[in-house]
């Protein structure tokens, strides 16, 4: 497969990604908004590593680190958005103003 066809799809997936943070007012489909834009982050590393095919595959090693942000990211923010479901009894993000004076 050519390099073009990977890059319109991490591209889809990136939009879609941005769509669903923008409009999505739960706070976990946000959440897995933010996975699908790191997957396509993750598609284009991989994808970009192959074609150049260097010696050292850093596209690869880019791409692992990037799941190990992701992994960590979706553990703190599931238990932050469980937290914030105790308290008030919604994910709905609109509703969170915990911080405001």
């Amino acid at each position: 497969m050519i390099v073009n066809q990977f890059l319109v799809l991490a591209a889809l997936l990136f939009s879609i990604g941005i769509y669903g943070v923008l409009v999505r007012r739960n706070a976990v489909l946000v959440l897995l908004s933010i996975e699908l834009m790191l997957t396509a982050v993750n598609i284009n590393l991989v994808a970009f590593g192959q074609y150049l095919q260097d010696a050292l595959v850093s596209g690869q090693v880019f791409a692992l680190f990037v799941i190990t942000v992701a992994a960590a990211e979706v553990g703190i923010g599931l238990a932050i958005v469980i937290l914030i479901f105790r308290n008030r009894s919604s994910a709905n993000v609109d509703e969170l103003d915990l911080l405001k004076w």
